[in-house]
């Protein structure tokens, strides 16, 4: 193939593959969408390379799809037309730790562990935590965040510049290294969330924090998830600076002790995270103990020793896996809605209906802090009663969502689960996106099929 030769020609022979396997590693992310092969994986080594590959494609009329690690959830990665797969695991140098600024140079491959660990020897970390190990260019095409965007927000609100390969091949910069700016449109809020559909990310400069003098961890439990979330909206109205909390339902509580080894009473029950210094933790979690004693909080363990942390995140963490482990030969569908947090009880009690309504095996898990949660259905791929089943539920907990002024993705992204609510949640609005798509890739060379 004429393509082969020339990308050959372009980066080497040993890193353009058509290899059996390497296309089926690459033809599905993490999610229960339909997987599809592309014909040729690439791993490019600069942003020069990546450039040669994007112009080969437009010489060539096919399509490039950006892979970091392939653990997105709604098929964001799953080359439905073919073509090639850019795969960036061999872009993964931290280039530059700027310490006195608080800012990091990274290339897209670059995993969220690789970078903590380097960001450890300057009392640094990098603040998203999703959960996964996942690529920091994935996190930025999906607009991730996690367990700790409550108090230092989602991917977005990190990136202070990217350098983008756009659909014709041009390297731009969306950005700088400077805090804040008023000059010309902000391309970093265009382009991050658009999951490589209007460029290829290869290089990111974010914002990193320094490792807070004190860390508390603490585990609430309560009656009923009405009590949880009125803790967490009073937590929040006091001003507490709280790091990380979560919700786990009682369902999921059982999966967490059957997998992990624990022995957590199985009702609704709140992880928190606290940072600060030592003076100024004892307070806030002081204040925080009172306000979940007057919501009824039946028990509540802090922790303060960092494998006794690491163990209660790693159980937390480890739910969706935990799930997956109890219910063998079924693959899981995570929902991914974010609503008010005024709206967020109801929208769980509605969730928590659904699932038992569908039969289907099924918890609740939630970024409580900033309304988002997840269902977490295990279903048979190959039974279309079991999809038919697990569509349902996440068509009625996104219609809820959009209905009270949520979104139907929260940090999971579009992809191909969640386009066709993009209408009703934007409106006349994705008019105006499906213009930018047009201008930025009128060939559709980028990730087609996903987002709008």
């Amino acid at each position: 193939m004429k393509l082969v030769e020339e990308l050959q020609a372009a980066l080497s022979k040993e890193r353009v593959s058509e290899n059996e396997t390497l296309l089926e590693q690459h033809s599905s992310d993490e999610s229960y969408h339909k997987p599809n092969r592309p014909e040729i994986v690439v791993f490019p080594e600069n942003s020069e390379e990546v450039s040669e590959v994007v112009k080969l494609a437009n010489q060539y009329k096919t399509t490039v799809v950006p892979y970091g690690f392939g653990s997105s959830l709604e098929g964001n990665v799953i080359p439905y037309e073919g073509g090639i797969v850019i795969d960036f695991s061999m872009m993964n140098k931290v280039l530059e730790i700027r310490e006195n600024d608080f800012l990091v140079k990274v290339q897209p491959g670059v995993t969220r562990s690789q970078l903590d660990k380097e960001l450890k020897k300057y009392g640094l970390f990098f603040s998203v935590d999703p959960g996964a190990d996942a690529t920091l260019g994935g996190m930025a095409a999906t607009n991730a965040s996690g367990t700790t965007a409550v108090r230092y927000g989602i991917m977005r609100d990190q990136v202070r510049d990217m350098e983008v390969v756009t659909a014709d091949g041009s390297i731009i910069h969306t950005g700088n290294m400077a805090a804040k700016s008023s000059s010309g449109y902000n391309l970093n809020g265009v382009l991050v969330g658009s999951e490589g559909t209007l460029g290829c990310f290869t290089e990111l400069t974010l914002r990193v924090y320094g490792i807070p003098e004190n860390v508390m961890a603490a585990r609430a439990e309560f009656p009923t998830v009405d009590d949880a979330v009125e803790a967490v909206i009073s937590i929040l109205q006091a001003g507490i600076p709280i790091a990380r909390v979560e919700l786990v339902d009682e369902q999921s509580i059982k999966q967490m002790n059957d997998f992990s080894d624990t022995n957590y009473n199985a009702v609704p029950t709140l992880f928190l995270e606290f940072h600060g210094n030592e003076a100024g933790l004892q307070q806030d979690v002081e204040f925080m103990k009172e306000i979940v004693m007057d919501m009824n909080c039946q028990e509540i363990e802090f922790e303060s020793d960092t494998a006794a942390r690491n163990r209660l995140w790693e159980a937390r963490h480890n739910v969706a896996y935990a799930y997956i482990h109890g219910h063998p030969g079924k693959k899981q569908m995570v929902t991914d809605v974010c609503v008010p947090i005024s709206e967020l009880a109801g929208a769980v009690k509605d969730a928590r209906a659904a699932v038992n309504e569908s039969g289907l095996a099924g918890g609740i898990v939630g970024h409580v802090g900033d309304g988002n949660y997840h269902i977490l259905l295990m279903i048979d791929v190959n039974d279309p009663n079991d999809i038919e089943k697990a569509n349902k539920v996440n068509e009625r907990i996104v219609e809820y969502a959009l209905e009270r002024g949520g979104t139907c993705t929260g940090e999971h992204g579009v992809g191909v689960g969640k386009r066709k609510y993009q209408e009703k949640e934007h409106g006349d609005a994705l008019e105006v996106m499906r213009k930018i798509k047009a201008a930025l890739d009128p060939d559709g060379v980028l990730n087609p099929g996903k987002v709008v």
